[in-house]
């Protein structure tokens, strides 16, 4: 067996399983889960439409590449979602469709690292766990950049030294991030970017979470954007992460796209010819639909907007707690340790959140994730409602 999958630590859903291990709640009210950041609104229509239209794709093997089609869709929107130079995007050789960017994220970095002396791959801390995985079974070593109050919850990429950006070969980003919410400024991508030219690392943006913000006036910018200001027209080592899943309501299609530089692109679609995840014909055109339509997810953004006004108007004065920059979650501090109100609350309120330490790692005898939790405001608005009312008479009790 692959000695590195030793290193591989507990999936943050395997840890928080055994922390609540033989607990059985007090309450008699059903469970909340507030743990696990999978969206619980309706899907639109079109996209379940435009999928059983196309059933008889089921009887082809569906082309790594993805059909013409649904790259110029998905072209259009970075185009539009972004405001890019038209025709920048070439869905010939800059857009590769993949089945949700959990699996890209992961599979990118095997096909990037090149496994020399001592590779560093870059990201946040606290982070997606995918991230240090990849790097891991890479033949990396992951280099954590903690994500604090103190910095608006963003990397202190500034304070890197030039050595540690001399051994990076990939740097991940996320933004809006996960957990915190925080979106990284035009001004710090461009930083990045220019790191990036000057230390030779490619850059994965992790863009998950940019439909859900809470300014319809601003949304948040992307890696690409930032690269098109600058003048860069060929997007050098710079590589976006968009899915479905977060936009759309649609966790269960497994849609998404990479898209940026063709130069990366390119190597990395042969990787996956070999890897063999190409998207079932049906859910390419449930997804040219989905991409093609703004109007659902304007509205799923005024869904998650109600639910953080009436959470954070129940949980003011109880939590250090504020609205994100963006996504769907909140990230407040606790005043115990953050397992043991996790499994306090799970055993008293039959409410299931995520502790901090499991999205964090120690660095240097600091851990970020240390007394907070993620709170996923992800089902229906009267339960998160009924959450908030049970968070608030499980710190009342303490």
């Amino acid at each position: 067996m692959n000695p590195d999958l030793d290193r591989l630590q507990p999936y943050p859903f395997e840890r928080l399983a055994d922390l609540i291990a033989g607990v059985e709640p007090l309450s008699g009210s059903d469970r909340i889960l507030l743990s696990i950041g999978e969206p619980k609104h309706a899907p639109p229509g079109l996209i379940a439409e435009a999928m059983n239209a196309h059933l008889e794709g089921l009887s082809i093997y569906p082309n790594t590449r993805g059909l013409p089609e649904l790259r110029v869709a998905i072209a259009h929107w970075l185009t539009r979602r972004f405001d890019l130079p038209d025709g920048d995007i070439d869905p010939e050789r800059q857009v590769l469709p993949v089945n949700g960017t959990r699996e890209a994220l992961f599979s990118f970095a095997q096909a990037v690292v090149d496994p020399g002396p001592d590779p560093l791959v870059v990201m946040p801390n606290p982070c997606y766990q995918i991230y240090e995985g990849a790097a891991l079974l890479a033949g990396a070593r992951p280099y954590y950049l903690s994500c604090i109050e103190e910095n608006r919850f963003i990397p202190d990429f500034d304070s890197v030294a030039a050595d540690i950006w001399r051994r990076c070969q990939l740097l991940y980003i996320c933004s809006p991030g996960n957990p915190t919410g925080a979106v990284i400024q035009q001004a710090t991508l461009q930083r990045l970017i220019a790191m990036a030219e000057a230390y030779d690392f490619t850059i994965a943006a992790d863009e998950c979470y940019s439909e859900i913000y809470f300014d319809e006036a601003a949304p948040p910018v992307g890696l690409l954007q930032a690269v098109a200001a600058m003048g860069h027209r060929d997007y050098r080592r710079c590589v976006v992460f968009h899915s479905l899943s977060k936009r759309s309501s649609v966790p269960g299609l497994r849609s998404g796209f990479v898209a940026g530089d063709a130069r990366i692109i390119e190597r990395y679609f042969r990787y996956r010819t070999y890897h063999g995840c190409a998207m079932p014909l049906h859910h390419q055109y449930a997804s040219i639909a989905a991409w093609s339509d703004e109007e659902h997810v304007a509205a799923n953004r005024r869904s998650y907007r109600e639910k953080f006004d009436a959470v954070l108007a129940i949980l003011d004065g109880l939590l250090p707690v504020s609205q994100p920059d963006g996504g769907f979650y909140l990230w407040p501090s606790t005043p115990i340790e953050d397992t043991e109100f996790a499994r306090g609350l799970f055993a008293e309120e039959n409410l299931l959140v995520l502790p901090g330490h499991c999205l964090s790692r120690e660095v240097n005898g600091v851990n970020p994730g240390a007394r907070r939790l993620r709170i996923a405001l992800v089902p229906p608005l009267n339960e998160c409602v009924e959450a908030a009312q049970r968070l608030q008479r499980y710190i009342d009790s303490l």
